[in-house]
């Protein structure tokens, strides 16, 4: 069975990263930062930057060294054991009913910015979201990496003219507060919030495979994709701090329209919706295409079912990336008929995400050596300390993996039960011809 086809360089990779981390987070957490701490959220934005690093760092380093499909579930494995990686994997694809509805839910938020839909157009927005995913899926990884990299282009074209219009380059700096004034204390669970924008390192670990020189490009488009990220999110949480567009939930949801209309007026509140729009797609995108590439992986090394492993005329595993869709339509019918709250479904997702970093981090200690794996060490510590900090929203993970392991004893020990009775047989079977034979 052929692998997958490596179509990805540097350029379309680091903008894969870059838009997936962005993802809606861009338009909506500086401003939820900036009603949490103020100015100071300015200060926690470099603070996540240089905490983010060594688990960016470590995942570039296992790209490199181990580029599967499987991405973390694999690593993870290949660390810590079969039983683990099933685990991780089970973790990761737990997400779908509840990470990939409140995705496609923010999806639908820029709309509402220039349309009044009722439940009824946003569930259809969701599902053609979904439909526009599998289109793409079609094609091979490079027309993701296109498409993808013209997207990161439109958000730092946009903040540019926002800053250009503004008079923040030279003004921006003053949005700072100084830092014996910043009130540190107040920045943790500030922190706990603004981390989510740098989710989805896990799901680029899948695209490793598909590079076409792994062992430079993939360390180097994760980071470099990292990098910008966080620039660019510094650079709208200066813009929404120095003009005020932050306070309550509508405010916070809605400051980018605003400040594009504040400048461009109505072209600009277009502007932004449909580039809004856009981001969140390529951030759902990718982790579509990634839990495809998760099934396709496992399926190949005859871990689910073959049929799963078949890939289409472009080299892409299609059949998987049907499954996922299949799996994201129906748990979107489900959230949309019981009405399930944006922010449930969000806290629900994370403690998984943070719980598969976690086993990556650990794996990246036992894979690899000297310098990098202090790093991993390090790295482990930090995605400990946020998962703990999580609280009662971690629940959600920790339920799903005491289910899981206990799923898997079970079914061990009834395996055994029904391999003994037979062992006990073929024992009866082995003394009764002993006993033949001396008797003879």
């Amino acid at each position: 069975m052929g692998r997958l086809h490596k179509q990805l360089g540097l350029g379309y990779g680091t903008a894969m990263m870059a838009t997936s981390l962005l993802g809606s987070g861009i338009f909506v957490v500086p401003a939820v930062a900036a009603s949490l701490a103020g100015s100071d959220s300015l200060w926690a934005w470099l603070l996540l930057m240089i905490l983010v690093l060594p688990i960016a760092f470590t995942f570039a380093r296992l790209g490199r060294s181990f580029p599967h499909a499987g991405g973390a579930p694999h690593l993870i494995g290949r660390a810590l054991g079969a039983n683990m990686e099933k685990l991780s994997a089970f973790l990761f694809l737990a997400v779908l009913p509840v990470g990939l509805p409140a995705m496609l839910t923010l999806t639908t938020g820029f709309w509402h910015a220039l349309f009044n839909f009722n439940v009824t157009g946003d569930l259809l927005i969701q599902l053609g979201t979904l439909g526009l995913v599998m289109l793409l899926g079609t094609r091979n990884s490079g027309a993701s990496g296109l498409i993808q990299l013209i997207i990161a282009l439109a958000i730092i074209g946009l903040l540019s003219a926002v800053w250009l219009s503004g008079n923040l380059v030279s003004t921006g700096l003053s949005a700072f507060p100084a830092m014996q004034n910043v009130q540190w204390t107040a920045l943790p669970a500030t922190l706990a919030v603004m981390f989510w924008c740098f989710v989805g390192l896990e799901a680029f670990t899948h695209m490793g495979e598909e590079f076409k020189r792994p062992e430079r490009d993939y360390p180097l488009a994760l980071l470099l994709g990292v990098l910008l990220a966080g620039l660019i999110y510094l650079a709208y949480a200066v813009a929404v701090v120095k003009f005020g567009v932050f306070g309550n939930e509508v405010t916070n949801t809605t400051s980018f329209p605003t400040l594009m209309a504040t400048f461009f007026g109505e072209p600009g509140r277009w502007a932004a919706a449909i580039v809004g729009y856009l981001t969140c797609f390529a951030g759902l995108n990718l982790y579509v295409q990634g839990f495809s590439r998760l099934l396709w992986s496992m399926a190949d090394e005859g871990k689910l079912p073959a049929s799963l492993a078949k890939l289409n005329r472009k080299g892409v595993p299609f059949r998987a990336l049907i499954w996922v869709v299949t799996a994201s339509a129906l748990c979107v019918l489900v959230a949309w008929l019981f009405q399930l709250p944006l922010e449930a479904l969000m806290r629900y997702a994370n403690g998984n995400f943070i719980l598969v970093y976690l086993l990556a981090m650990v794996a990246g200690v036992k894979l690899l050596s000297g310098s990098h794996r202090w790093l991993a060490s390090l790295a482990s510590l930090l995605c400990l300390g946020v998962f703990v900090s999580l609280g009662i929203e971690a629940g959600y993970a920790l339920v799903l993996g005491a289910a899981f392991i206990s799923w898997g004893w079970w079914r061990k020990r009834q395996t055994a039960k029904r391999v003994q009775p037979l062992s006990d047989v073929s024992g009866n079977r082995q003394q009764v011809t002993i006993s033949n034979e001396t008797g003879s």
